[in-house]
């Protein structure tokens, strides 16, 4: 059986965003139509993390995926960075999987502990928090999407690709 990976993106936030890299990520793999998996895409999520955690958790109860998959842009960031968890207050939920495993053999991607103090965060918690809670076989990563260009394309689609080969594998 086809593993079942649900993979989301954010909107833009800025008036003069033209698009959320996460998005932009997204879409490249939704051109590939090779992969042996089951994709589900909900993209250009809310930048607000209680209706962005409403829809997420909703497309998880319709859905049943496998992997949860939430990307965020990282302007400031060169590389895909795979998050190990995210903070509420003073508690911090972690991801179930092995991310030092999952993210071996790539290139142009970093493992962080910073999902940052935006909605990426709000949301990594909130899906976490709903897998614990429900004792869900379904499992979580969030990963930080650098500003996609002509020079990073290739490499940071390659790495995405992997990660979602490696949690497969997983």
């Amino acid at each position: 059986m086809k593993k079942r990976i649900l993979l989301t993106s954010f909107d833009t936030w800025l008036e003069n965003q033209p698009s959320n890299s996460s998005d932009d990520l997204l879409l490249e793999v939704m051109k590939l139509d090779s992969l042996p998996y089951d994709l589900n895409f909900l993209r250009l999520l809310p930048v607000d993390v209680e209706l962005a955690s409403v829809r997420v958790v909703a497309k998880i109860e319709e859905y049943q995926p496998d992997y949860v998959v939430c990307c965020g842009m990282a302007a400031s960031r060169q590389k895909l960075s795979v998050e190990l968890g995210a903070s509420r207050g003073e508690t911090f939920l972690q991801t179930t999987i092995d991310v030092k495993q999952l993210v071996s053999g790539a290139k142009a991607t970093d493992i962080s502990d910073d999902c940052g103090k935006f909605v990426c965060e709000g949301l990594y918690y909130s899906v976490l928090d709903y897998l614990g809670q429900k004792n869900s076989t379904a499992h979580c990563i969030f990963v930080h999407v650098p500003v996609l260009n002509q020079e990073n394309l290739i490499e940071v689609l390659t790495d995405f690709l992997l990660i979602i080969n490696n949690l497969a594998l997983l």
